[in-house]
């Protein structure tokens, strides 16, 4: 399994998904996107499924929100290790109290306001970066144990 993320590594493999519009089936491209890329680095099914599930979060709040963003998924390594690195990028709102929202349990839509944090715990690495009126950026690791 590492020789084969050490080979994917050494491609620089990388992927970019742009998001237009509502359409919802970028959420399912985007998660088929993560799941390969996470088995082709040698990640169990547990952890394939945690990284599908939080880039699916992430791209549903960009589709409901922003409606308009790009997704770059990147095969990393640091100090040997490899990983999986998500970036999303939207040119939505924004979040007010990006605070509150990481804490999770709030929501500005209809929603239990746990998609956001959920896809934070599912992550090693979590950083998101928020200013009204101009977009939100989050940024994602997953390392292959």
């Amino acid at each position: 399994m590492a020789e084969n993320a050490n080979a994917l590594v050494g491609d620089t493999a990388s992927l970019s998904i742009n998001i237009q519009g509502r359409d919802e089936m970028v959420i399912v491209t985007a998660r088929g996107a993560a799941r390969e890329l996470s088995r082709e680095l040698g990640f169990g099914i547990v952890d394939q499924t945690r990284v599908a599930t939080a880039i699916s979060e992430i791209i549903r709040n960009v589709v409901q929100y922003a409606s308009e963003g790009e997704v770059q998924f990147r095969v990393i390594e640091e100090n040997g290790q490899p990983g999986l690195e998500m970036v999303v990028v939207d040119q939505g709102p924004g979040i007010a109290d990006v605070e509150r929202v990481l804490r999770g349990g709030y929501s500005t839509g209809n929603g239990f306001g746990r998609g956001i944090s959920g896809a934070r715990t599912l992550m090693d690495d979590f950083e998101l970066q928020s200013e009204v009126g101009r977009g939100t950026r989050v940024w994602m690791r997953k390392w292959l144990r």
